[in-house]
C-alpha cells in the first residue's frame, strides 16, 4: 500500500520551553490503523491537530497525498481539509440542534460559508445524512436534539458528521477516553467497521493498550514529543511498555 501521510522531521514549540513534538518521522499507509500512544502532555493531540493544520507547526513537512499541508493556503488548504476528518473527546456538537443537522454540517466543508449549506439541502444530501446516522445505529434519533443523547451516541454523531467529509483519513483525539468500557469498545468497533469495509485510514490517540491491541493494526507511541515505538500491538511487552509510560500497565490503570 502507498503512504496516505508522511511526516519529516516535524516539530512544535509552543514556547522556548515547550517541546511539544520533537523531530518527528512517520510515514502512514493507506488501510492503516495507527494508534498513538503516551501519557498525556507527550504530543498525541498536538500531532494530530498539526496533520490538520489546526495547529501550525513550528518546522518540517507534512505530505497529504504527496502534498505537502504545510504550504496550503486558502481555499486548497481547504479542499485537503476534506479529505482529513476529525474526531474529538469532547464531540464538538452543536447540543441544541437535531442530530440529522449535526450530521449534514460535516459537509460544510463544501461549502464557502454555513448560509450557503442550508438553503442547497436537497434529498439527496439529507438521504445520505440519515445512511451515515443509519451506519453508526443512531437513524432513529434523526431529529432528536444531541444534548438528549448518551456521550456513546453523540460520539457515534460526530462519526457520522465525519462521514459526510468522504474522509480518506480521519483524526481521532482521545475519542473514547470519556466513556465507560462497553461504550468505549463500542465506539471503537464502529471506527474499525470504517477502516475495514472502507479502507478509510485512521489515526487514533488512545490511553488503553488493550484497545490498541484489539483494533489497531500499528501503534505508535510518544513520550516527551519523542516517537519512542513503532510497530505492531502485540510487540508491546511489559518492557516496552515501561519504556513508553515509565512505570507498569497496573500502576497506571491503562492496561
Amino acid at each position: 500500500m502507498e503512504n496516505i501521510l508522511t511526516l519529516e522531521k516535524l516539530n512544535k514549540f509552543y514556547d522556548e520551553d515547550t517541546h511539544a513534538i520533537n523531530d518527528v518521522d512517520l510515514e502512514v499507509k493507506e488501510g492503516d490503523f495507527l494508534i498513538l500512544l503516551g501519557l498525556s502532555g507527550s504530543g498525541k493531540s498536538t500531532l494530530l491537530r498539526c496533520i490538520n493544520r489546526l495547529i501550525e507547526p513550528t518546522s518540517g513537512k507534512i505530505y497529504f497525498e504527496g502534498t505537502n499541508v504545510c504550504d496550503l493556503g486558502g481555499t486548497p488548504l481547504r479542499h485537503a481539509r476534506r479529505e482529513i476528518g476529525m474526531i474529538f473527546q469532547q464531540f464538538n456538537l452543536i447540543k441544541n440542534l437535531t442530530v440529522l443537522t449535526n450530521a449534514l454540517s460535516g459537509r460544510l466543508g463544501y461549502f464557502s460559508t454555513i448560509k450557503s449549506l442550508f438553503p442547497r439541502l436537497d434529498n439527496e444530501l439529507v438521504a445520505q445524512a440519515k445512511k451515515n446516522l443509519k451506519r453508526v445505529g443512531l437513524e432513529e434519533f434523526a431529529n432528536q436534539k444531541v444534548k438528549n443523547l448518551s456521550g456513546g451516541q453523540q460520539q457515534r454523531v460526530a462519526i457520522a458528521r465525519v462521514l459526510m467529509q468522504n474522509p480518506k483519513l480521519i483524526l481521532a483525539d482521545e475519542p473514547v477516553a470519556s466513556l465507560d468500557p462497553a461504550t468505549a469498545d463500542s465506539v471503537m468497533r464502529y471506527l474499525g467497521n470504517l477502516n475495514k469495509n472502507d479502507n478509510i485510514t485512521i489515526i487514533c490517540s488512545l490511553h488503553f493498550l488493550s484497545l490498541a491491541r484489539k483494533y489497531g493494526t500499528r501503534v505508535v507511541a510518544l513520550k516527551g514529543g519523542k516517537l519512542m515505538f513503532d510497530g505492531e500491538p502485540t510487540e508491546i511487552d511489559e518492557q516496552k511498555f515501561k519504556d513508553i509510560y515509565g512505570q507498569d500497565a497496573e500502576e497506571v490503570d491503562i492496561k
